[in-house]
């Protein structure tokens, strides 16, 4: 044995001893993969973002990075472009990535999230799972040109969700599943009976290879997600936990086929899927790394991955909100001020469009109240303590002018700022009052009005 593998064995033995704990450096999670065309490449998720890295494994770079969250690449049939989902426009949609070019174009406008499934092997299609149409939420298979255009409808079932769409190689029929709430809470680590799931088939268009009518290949007994063909359109793969444990299953097209496990896992999670367009291989997710399985052999093995890149530094983001509270006219009629998840956003009032953010704290925000000269926006925050602040325009969090060092203690601000007068607290009644100086005039709040949080001056 070396001196060096001594002395390092010594240390651990000693570390040992003295009751010394090796701290495991902290990993990223991988996630989602897909193989490309030629099976030489692995596309997947971390951190939000894609990145690409040798099927063989090794250093992955970051193909494409935004502040919003992006999912699910998956590579188009001739391995030219890369389509995934983004929330940078709000709610996750679909995009393509031309991977000669860097060329990006926006494939869908959804309000609602959309979940990306298959390509079709022809390339020309694109095949999601989406709820934005159904009254009761729940989810519809559609497919939309590559190029973009209106999502045409698949398979929709009124009373149950069908998600995770897998078009056959001929592109006449499309595996599905339904029921359940899998699709949702696909994350859910053990059995529960809400996520058992059947998988169907059905004829894209009347007259396809499967007939025209559905077939249901598996019963709801246990959780299955994720269905992919063979290269050859005799069997499906998917994911199920029928053995206790999630593993990869095959269940060929023949009459009376019965399923046969592939790997052969007894714990932890497998997710996310997806096979090769040449139907060797399967990639997908366990234990928040990239695993690979030969499906010739059967044996499936990690992918080590070492990531290499800068992912994109925070920019603007864009919320979509439909609930809001607190709604303020300013006096001027030009400025609408409201409440969403405890901010404080100010939009045109002619127009409305998009709403600037005002305030981003740990504490939610409420009470609006506009100066008389539509400059200024009074509202009180539970941050802790008890300020009065000011913010102007080019700024977004409030500055500090005065501060109580215990909630609901007198204090005053400067008296040009808090509404052209100064708030007095009494520390016994906890009761706000304003007071002008040009009228002398003391502005107390309704009988039993109690102040319980900290009120903030931000001029707009």
């Amino acid at each position: 044995m070396s001196l060096r593998r001594r002395l390092g064995l010594v240390l651990i033995l000693a570390a040992a001893a003295f009751g010394g704990q090796v701290v495991a450096s902290p990993r990223p999670t991988l996630a989602e993969p897909s193989l490309s065309p030629d099976g030489a490449e692995i596309a997947f998720v971390s951190g939000g973002d894609i990145w690409t890295v040798p099927a063989v494994g090794g250093a992955a770079s970051l193909l494409v990075t935004d502040p919003a969250t992006e999912g699910k690449p998956l590579y188009s049939p001739d391995g030219r472009e890369i389509a995934f989902t983004s929330t940078r426009g709000g709610s996750a949609n679909i995009y393509v990535l031309t991977l000669a070019t860097g060329q990006l174009r926006r494939v869908t406008y959804s309000d609602a999230n959309e979940q990306l499934d298959a390509w079709s092997r022809d390339g020309r299609w694109l095949y999601i799972s989406s709820n934005a149409n159904d009254v009761g939420r729940q989810s519809d298979i559609f497919r939309v040109a590559a190029t973009g255009g209106t999502p045409l409808e698949v398979s929709r079932e009124r009373y149950l969700g069908e998600f995770n769409a897998a078009p056959s190689p001929d592109g006449q029929s499309v595996a599905l599943m339904a029921k359940g709430l899998a699709n949702g809470q696909w994350w859910r680590n053990g059995h529960a009976h809400i996520d058992e799931a059947e998988l169907w088939l059905k004829p894209v268009a009347q007259g396809g290879s499967q007939g025209g009518a559905y077939r249901r290949l598996l019963g709801p007994t246990s959780k299955h997600l994720w269905p992919m063909w063979s290269a050859d359109g005799r069997a499906l793969y998917y994911m199920s936990d029928e053995s206790g444990a999630e593993n990869i299953w095959r269940l060929p097209l023949s009459e009376g086929a019965q399923p046969v496990q592939v790997t052969k896992f007894t714990d932890g999670r497998l997710l996310f899927p997806t096979i090769g367009y040449d139907g060797r291989s399967i990639v997908f997710e366990r234990e928040f790394e990239i695993w690979k399985l030969d499906l010739a052999s059967g044996q499936a093995a990690k992918v080590p991955v070492t990531l290499r890149g800068a992912p994109a530094a925070a920019g603007d983001r864009r919320l979509s909100e439909t609930s809001f509270r607190n709604l303020a006219l300013s006096p001027d009629g030009r400025k609408l001020a409201v409440i969403a998840h405890g901010e404080v956003f100010a939009a045109p009032a002619k127009d409305g469009g998009p709403a600037q953010r005002i305030t981003e704290t740990t504490g939610a925000e409420s009470d609006l109240a506009w100066s008389p000269d539509s400059r200024r926006l009074a509202y009180v925050s539970e941050r802790g303590r008890d300020y009065v602040g000011k913010a102007r325009e080019s700024q977004e969090k409030g500055r500090l002018l005065s501060a109580a060092p215990n909630p609901c203690s007198d204090f005053a601000a400067d008296a040009d700022l808090a509404l052209n007068g100064s708030l007095l607290i009494d520390r016994e009644t906890k009761l706000a009052s304003l007071y002008r100086k040009a009228s002398a005039q003391l502005l107390k709040n309704p009988p039993g009005a109690e102040f319980k949080g900290n009120l903030i001056l931000t001029e707009k």
